[in-house]
């Protein structure tokens, strides 16, 4: 056991110790740390403008975002399964947006959803229906990064529709000979063999959108029209601290201020969260599990 022993060692308990030990230091980086308690973590929940609103985006993402994703790839994965003819070249289009860099899907859907001369808001405008401001609108910003979320959602798909063709058909026969509906096959059948792998992607979902990073960056940045060159700065969150999340705090405050005993404060906060939220889906998951049994 002793590659594991180290790697474990070395790539995750010292660093998890060096960040708790930052966080009670006043460090920046180039000269030695300076004790100094619990003055990060006051900083951090009381006085710390950007804290709150990240810790909300996070925590809508996490609870919006996610089970949009789940019950979209669970559609997706069902509809796949059900078609008989050209199924291999659906799958592949569903699957394809997965595969589309970040960085590059963010500035094509920032574009696609430009409230000005975006394809999506003239054809809702063409049709009478109001056009958002998505990007540009704090309260349309968050869905428009859950639409973006939902467009690349090809690993779910395959995750579930590989789950899906393992329940046993046998099941939906005695079903269908019992009078069961589709909706009653679904509930009793389809959902319980399934369970696990809903579990699964819950908290693989989680843990991702605790990490959320990359998307609402480009998306705050290309939609305040900041698209410069390296040493530009930039407070992210736009518009109005909507797309800020905990990862683009710890970026910001650690590696564009240098406060690197506050930045632990968060990434220490951040990770106690992933961690709360895990615990409390896997201990759903003796009740998710035996339902498929």
């Amino acid at each position: 056991m002793s590659p594991w022993l180290i790697g474990f060692a070395v790539f995750f308990a010292y660093p998890l110790l060096s960040t708790v030990y930052f966080s009670f230091t006043k460090y920046d980086g180039f000269r030695p740390p300076v004790f100094n308690g619990l003055d990060n973590w006051t900083y951090v929940f009381t006085d710390y403008p950007l804290f709150w609103p990240a810790m909300r985006n996070t925590l809508w993402l996490v609870v919006v975002m996610v089970a949009c994703r789940v019950v979209f790839g669970l559609g997706v994965g069902l509809l796949i399964t059900k078609i008989k003819t050209a199924a291999g070249v659906f799958r592949t289009l569903f699957y394809l947006p997965y595969l589309a860099p970040p960085v590059a899907a963010t500035l094509a859907f920032v574009f696609l959803l430009n409230p000005g001369t975006g394809p999506v808001n003239t054809l809702l405008e063409a049709v009478g229906l109001p056009a958002p401001g998505w990007f540009t609108d704090a309260d349309w910003s968050k869905p428009a990064l859950t639409v973006l979320a939902v467009w690349g959602v090809g690993d779910l798909m395959v995750i579930f529709m590989a789950a899906l063709l393992d329940v046993p058909k046998e099941q939906y026969e005695a079903a269908e000979l019992d009078g069961a509906g589709a909706w009653a096959r679904f509930r009793h059948i389809t959902l319980p063999n399934i369970s696990p792998i809903i579990l699964f992607a819950v908290v693989t979902g989680v843990i991702q959108a605790m990490q959320y990073y990359t998307q609402p960056l480009v998306a705050g940045k290309v939609a305040a029209g900041v698209i410069g060159g390296s040493g530009q700065q930039f407070e992210p969150g736009y518009p109005d601290k909507s797309t800020l999340t905990l990862p683009q705090v710890v970026y910001n405050v650690g590696f564009q201020r240098f406060d690197y005993g506050t930045a632990c404060v968060v990434a220490l906060v951040l990770f106690a969260l992933s961690m709360a939220c895990t615990a409390l889906l896997m201990r759903r998951r003796g009740g998710l599990i035996g339902a498929g049994d």
